[in-house]
């Protein structure tokens, strides 16, 4: 295995907010795979503070993972078809769709993804390592 990229990014959990005040629910369904918004959903119904740093670790980690692939945000990843999903153990996990899934597929790579927040800000980090 060898590493093929790093990400990392701080979201400021504010700012996130501000967005979502600005814009409403369509800045979440720009930003979030259906899976994620519906996750969003419940939490905002519940915890309206727990939604909007929920948001801002997704947009944080999609953040790190295209800088860890190299793109940025331009094709084939968007915000969409990365999604932050977590595995039985809570563990968060990247789950690649669409086109980006196909690339990333192609490329035989990995991705490792750490999520964090507190209070003010979201932080992510992202190794991407190719799979022997």
């Amino acid at each position: 295995m060898a590493i093929v990229g790093i990400g990392t990014d701080v979201c400021d959990v504010r700012r996130i907010a501000a967005s979502l005040q600005r814009h409403g629910d369509r800045f979440a369904q720009r930003i979030l795979s259906p899976a994620e918004l519906a996750t969003w959903h419940a939490r905002t119904q519940r915890w309206p503070e727990r939604g909007v740093r929920y948001l801002a670790t997704r947009f944080s980690a999609k953040e790190a993972f295209s800088k860890a692939v190299g793109l940025g945000m331009r094709m084939p990843m968007t915000w969409r078809t990365c999604e932050v999903a977590k595995l039985p153990s809570g563990q968060p996990v990247i789950v690649l769709h669409g086109a980006l899934g196909e690339w990333f597929g192609a490329k035989g790579w990995r991705a490792h993804v750490s999520v964090t927040d507190e209070s003010d800000y979201a932080a992510s980090f992202v190794v991407v390592e190719t799979i022997d």
